[in-house]
């Protein structure tokens, strides 16, 4: 027996159709990196990128056809989220900080066809062009100097056209990973993913929104597809506000003057806030939700936010989760617990929302399912229907025979099913048969008022395999010496965590996508020794 209700695919094309008709006049701010400012709504997006869709048209591009980007946050970038799948095309965000070798890989295995970017990118573009071997049309977002200008190339449309007849099963968007162990591998969203996402794991579960909120995403809308939030926005009509530039003079500017209630970031970004409301005595932008992936936020960041009023919604994903997996969320009895007990919870990475489902297995046994204690920790698994069943071109599934998705992550799960990671697990230390986690020790160390920034990882030891080194950089104008950092660690993590040594750099390395390179850290110092 069927049933009686009526057949509407899950296609992303109804997000903007919806912004458009019932929050047309919400606005999207944009703060170029010029300093100069535009202002659209959710209307002038849904118009622009109907001419969008006229223009990729005419110019041969249709369904599968990928369309890549390479810009910051801004509306002409949100435009060309909506404009890329209304043709049938996918969207192909690529990131501009990866290397010259990552660019030409995975532009070449994308096999882009367009590419729409900014100015500021320009030298990129006129290095890499010989490299990229299918890529047919050049469109600036900003000027019209080296390419066809974006506001010129879609002028010559006029929005009267539909959306590509495509199934909710077709793909939408393409993200790669970051390639820290080898090239970065393609993942291939689809409609209904990404529609179940935006709807059932964004809005409401993790970022609290309504036609009220104001959000200014600093996540940028190249990295892991922004965390969702240009599909989310949609779909309740938020006000976004847009900076090109990640400069936090301009991002606390723009949360106060436009009533920013809602900002997404990575830790570098909530402290270079706090840094900067430090140096020049203004006090932090009062926000209502204060949300943070990316890697771990330390303890003290989480009730600096706190205290400040925000909501801190502590999350984690990654790109082959779409991105969103778990996300912070009060508690049944949140309202009884003291303020200690509250930010406990929120630095752990919050409860998997509805459609994911999480499991941690055995280390060195991956077929043997850990309980959820709060206290063994293992390797974190992931299955749902926004995650990666198979890599874009791949020949086998990415997934265990049981379906799930291996993170590569190391973490706990409480009984309540809160999720707290520990490690990734090839940087997690090992020592003597035990497991000390990397992650716990740097966001420790970094609690310290003359630390900047610090790294864990396991050096050989003649004893016990392998013991942590801590290699750390000061904050500048700032001293002090290992055995006070030490002695500081002493009060907050077990004894026999506390690093065999303390190492002082100049700087510690990162990945394209801001990450710390551990990888890289220990070829720095592959000639390292410890002695028993």
């Amino acid at each position: 027996m069927l049933g009686a209700m009526q057949d509407w695919d899950l296609k992303v094309t109804h997000l903007i159709d919806h912004a458009a008709r019932e929050h047309g006049t919400r606005e999207i701010v944009t703060y170029w990196a010029d300093g100069s400012e535009t202002r659209t709504n959710w209307a002038g997006i849904r118009r622009d990128a109907l001419k969008m869709t006229q223009a990729l048209r005419a110019a041969g591009i249709g369904k599968g056809d990928r369309i890549a980007t390479l810009a910051m946050n801004h509306s002409r970038h949100l435009v060309t989220w909506y404009g890329a799948v209304g043709v049938g095309g996918i969207l192909h965000t690529i990131n501009p900080r990866l290397f010259e070798d990552q660019l030409e890989y995975i532009a070449n295995h994308a096999e882009d066809r367009v590419l729409l970017y900014d100015a500021a990118f320009q030298p990129i573009i006129d290095k890499m062009k010989p490299h990229w071997n299918t890529i047919e049309h050049y469109i600036c977002f900003d000027s019209g100097d080296h390419s066809p200008s974006f506001e010129d190339w879609i002028a010559a449309y006029d929005d009267d056209t539909e959306w590509a007849e495509v199934d909710e099963r077709d793909p939408c968007m393409l993200c790669y990973t970051s390639g820290t162990t080898g090239n970065p591998k393609g993942v291939l969203y689809e409609h209904r993913s990404t529609m179940l996402h935006a709807v059932l794991g964004i809005q409401p579960a993790s970022f609290d929104f309504d036609a009220r909120s104001v959000m200014l995403p600093v996540v940028p809308m190249f990295h892991a597809a922004s965390w969702g939030l240009p599909w989310a926005g949609a779909a309740t009509g938020v006000k976004f506000v847009y900076s090109a530039v990640n400069e936090p003079t301009v991002l606390c500017e723009l949360m106060k003057r436009e009533g920013v209630t809602h900002s997404a970031g990575v830790p570098t970004v909530w402290l270079s806030i706090f840094q900067h409301c430090d140096a020049t005595g203004e006090p932090l932008p009062k926000l209502q939700q204060a949300i943070i992936g990316g890697s771990a936020a330390p303890r003290f960041m989480i009730e600096r936010l706190m205290k400040n009023g925000a909501r801190v919604a502590h999350a984690w994903g990654m790109t082959e989760t779409s991105p969103i997996g778990t996300v912070g969320a009060p508690t049944h009895n949140w309202d009884e617990l003291s303020f200690d007990e509250q930010v406990d919870i929120v630095t752990r990475q919050g409860q998997p929302i509805f459609g994911v489902e999480l499991r941690t297995v055995d280390l060195d046994d991956f077929t043997r399912e850990l309980p959820r204690d709060g206290k063994t920790s293992g390797a974190l698994q992931i299955r749902g229907p926004w995650v990666i069943k198979r890599y874009f071109k791949a020949e086998e599934d990415a997934t265990t025979p049981d379906g799930w998705f291996d993170t590569g992550d190391v973490g706990v799960i409480w009984p309540n099913g809160t999720l707290q990671l520990t490690d990734r697990t090839k940087d997690v230390i090992k020592s003597g048969g035990e497991w000390i986690s990397s992650v716990e020790l740097e966001n420790a160390a970094v609690g310290h008022p003359a630390i900047a920034e610090a790294a864990a990882i396991g050096m050989p030891h003649p004893k016990w395999d392998e013991r942590p080194v801590l290699f750390v950089v000061k904050k500048e104008g700032q001293d002090v010496s290992a055995s006070e950092v030490k002695d500081y660690l002493s009060d907050h993590v077990a004894k026999w965590w506390l690093p065999d040594a303390v190492e002082f750099v100049d700087d510690i390395p990162h990945t394209a996508t801001g990450k710390i390179s551990k990888k890289d850290l220990r070829a720095r110092f592959a000639d390292y020794t410890l002695e028993a």
